[in-house]
């Protein structure tokens, strides 16, 4: 029996909710699971071209979108096992259940080509800058680290886990802070900043609604408090404690996304600013003024590392998950339910990387390499805001219909977090269709063909589809 089948009985002890006491883990250590999972240096670039006004960019959405987000999914996972799935299922509808989950495999499908599409820009000042800026190397690379990446997580290799925590460290922590402090150095030396750091640019200036679409993208980068709720139940006290982790881990997050921002924006003027090599711009900037030019290939090694390390303990994570879902309610066509000789849904992987494969080719025909990489993480945002829209409805209709239901953690003012939460989201989901003002091939209606046709088709047709043309062939008895 599946875990979506499994009766909600309001007589059960709140023991489900939680851990013995062996597994504690204090509300402090949760806050640096969170910082670890979320932070990344990745997006720095894309709030760099604000300058001062990237706080206030990186702020409103931490407001109004990783805070509901992170509160709510903390009560659902503290209250139901099964992850996404089995609360939408629950609280919505199965079929829904399934758009949730789908849309959480989905977004990785356009996540891996921008992730890959950084790592190519990165690994650029490796070898010789001036790729950076060239399609067809970003489409080499991002087709031969995902090819790479499907070889090695098809033959279940174990401790990629460990590679990509040694990776936050190498290559988040130490370049970042290296980059903010070298930073503060630069203009300690008398030279000025690249954007102007005066009070009348707290705000960023008004030029219709795309100068503000940039703000999308931070949605995918607060993206995944999902998964970290689920370690609510491990905390002593949940409802004093998770607030306290919420809130320390918003405050450490904020300050890995806005500082190294910061200090882009001081050494790299906006209008020379690549969103997917700005970090190395900024590095190799600094390195110059110091004479030390040599170091910025190591740093570019460093920020691969990590990159590509997150990558791999992602790769099989969201198909595993689809998987066990698709097996058990029949979702997905036996040939993508087929396990290869390590119990890794190959099939799946191979899929997705032909699709990221066409993707990657896309850099080479958009003249503009900034101008994919932003596709594509809208279109990455857009997916995965789908599965957030449904967890809110879902959570408020969980509290109304089962509200003595045991639950380790109860978010304050449930329906008001979740009313928040979906308005953010859905304006997000929105604001992706409009073309930022720093979108440079001018062409508006061929930016929305890509934005829509990615972000409804496979967010929203495919698994439509699937759910249509489904046969009872598709389930697995023996799937539970």
């Amino acid at each position: 029996m599946s875990a979506a089948d499994t009766p909600i009985d309001p007589r059960e002890t709140t023991a489900r909710a939680r851990v013995p006491a062996t597994v504690w883990i204090s509300w402090v250590a949760l806050a640096m699971m969170t910082t670890s999972s979320v932070a990344s240096l990745r997006p720095a670039p894309t709030m760099a071209v604000y300058g001062l006004a990237c706080i206030f960019l990186y702020l409103i959405p931490a407001l109004v979108f990783l805070l509901p987000t992170s509160l709510v999914s903390a009560e659902l996972a503290s209250g139901w096992e099964g992850g996404v799935y089995n609360w939408v299922s629950l609280g919505i509808s199965k079929p829904m259940g399934f758009l949730a989950v789908w849309c959480q495999f989905a977004m990785t499908i356009f996540y891996y080509p921008s992730l890959l599409g950084y790592v190519a820009s990165t690994l650029a000042y490796v070898f010789n800058p001036d790729l950076a800026s060239s399609g067809v190397w970003t489409a080499l690379v991002i087709m031969v680290c995902y090819w790479t990446g499907v070889w090695i997580s098809a033959r279940g290799t174990k401790g990629v886990a460990g590679l990509a925590s040694g990776g936050l460290v190498i290559g988040t922590l130490v370049p970042g802070v290296l980059l903010v402090v070298l930073g503060i150095v630069f203009l300690g030396q008398g030279n000025a900043s690249a954007a102007p750091m005066t009070t009348d640019n707290l705000l960023p200036a008004w030029a219709g609604l795309a100068s503000l679409v940039l703000i999308v993208n931070n949605f995918l980068s607060y993206s995944g408090m999902e998964m970290n709720a689920v370690h609510v139940s491990s905390l002593r006290e949940p409802g004093k404690e998770f607030p306290k982790a919420i809130f320390l881990a918003m405050a450490l997050v904020l300050a890995i996304f806005i500082l190294p921002a910061l200090a882009i924006s001081w050494v790299v003027p906006a209008e020379q600013l690549s969103l997917t090599a700005g970090v190395m711009q900024a590095f190799d900037a600094v390195f110059a003024e110091f004479g030390s030019q040599w170091l910025t290939p190591i740093i570019g090694i460093m920020l691969v590392t990590a990159s590509l390390g997150g990558m791999l303990t992602w790769l099989a994570g969201p198909s595993k998950g689809l998987l066990l879902i698709a097996r058990q309610e029949g979702y997905l066509p036996p040939y993508l339910q087929r396990l290869n000789k390590h119990g890794v849904q190959q099939n799946i992987l191979v899929v997705q990387g032909l699709i990221t494969t066409v993707i990657a080719m896309l850099y080479a025909f958009i003249p503009d390499v900034s101008s994919a990489y932003w596709i594509f993480s809208v279109i990455t945002t857009q997916v995965y805001l789908i599965m957030y829209l449904l967890l809110f409805v879902a959570a408020v209709r969980l509290r109304r219909s089962h509200p003595d239901h045991p639950r380790g953690y109860r978010a304050p003012m449930l329906t008001g977090l979740c009313g928040v939460g979906f308005a953010a989201s859905l304006a997000a989901l929105l604001v992706g269709f409009v073309p930022p003002s720093q979108f440079e091939s001018g062409n508006t209606a061929l930016y929305i063909v890509f934005v829509a046709g990615g972000a409804l088709g496979l967010g929203l047709v495919v698994p439509y589809l699937f759910y249509r043309l489904r046969k009872p062939s598709w389930k697995q008895v023996d799937a539970s």
